[in-house]
């Protein structure tokens, strides 16, 4: 597929959330969130080539999103390094919601990366066969990996 700079910026402005909702479930902060998101537009611009319309649009940027995140975490784990924190908290405990929304995102980054990314597809209500075709497995197994990821979820323990 060969689109030009403004096809490609109504591509990114169409599929901006959820690139950005990947990139947020598999960052620490909004300065890496904001890293991930410039990585995948810059994945889904190369890979524009051989994106062959055989899926939806949509289904192939989850794809593109997903990866490169679970890519970059890979990549993240094998070095050491120190991070420096610019005192950016993403979520206030103002209220009990903001609160629970925290700790469910706390939850759910603890996830292995595999996992985190059916959960976020979940989250954002996709059909089993829609989670099956972006993540590459069948829906039974989408159906299974739920059930294991609720049971895990439940048994964590907050952080605190």
């Amino acid at each position: 597929m060969k689109l030009t700079e403004l096809e490609f910026t109504e591509l990114v402005q169409q599929h901006k959330g959820t690139i950005y909702t990947v990139c947020f479930m598999f960052a620490e902060d909004a300065a890496e969130a904001d890293d991930l998101f410039q990585d995948v537009l810059v994945n889904l611009w190369r890979g524009l080539k051989d994106f062959r319309a055989e899926s939806a649009e949509a289904t192939w940027v989850w794809r593109v999103a997903l990866n490169t995140c679970i890519s970059q975490q890979r990549k993240k784990r094998k070095r050491n390094f120190v991070s420096l924190s610019m005192e950016s908290n993403f979520f206030e405990d103002n209220d009990e919601e903001a609160r629970q929304v925290r700790l469910l995102h706390e939850r759910i980054h603890r996830l292995q990366p595999f996992d985190r990314a059916i959960v976020l597809l979940w989250l954002e209500n996709l059909s089993y066969e829609d989670i099956a075709a972006i993540v590459g497995i069948t829906v039974k197994n989408v159906s299974v990996r739920l059930v294991r990821i609720r049971e895990q979820l439940k048994r964590m323990s907050n952080p605190e």
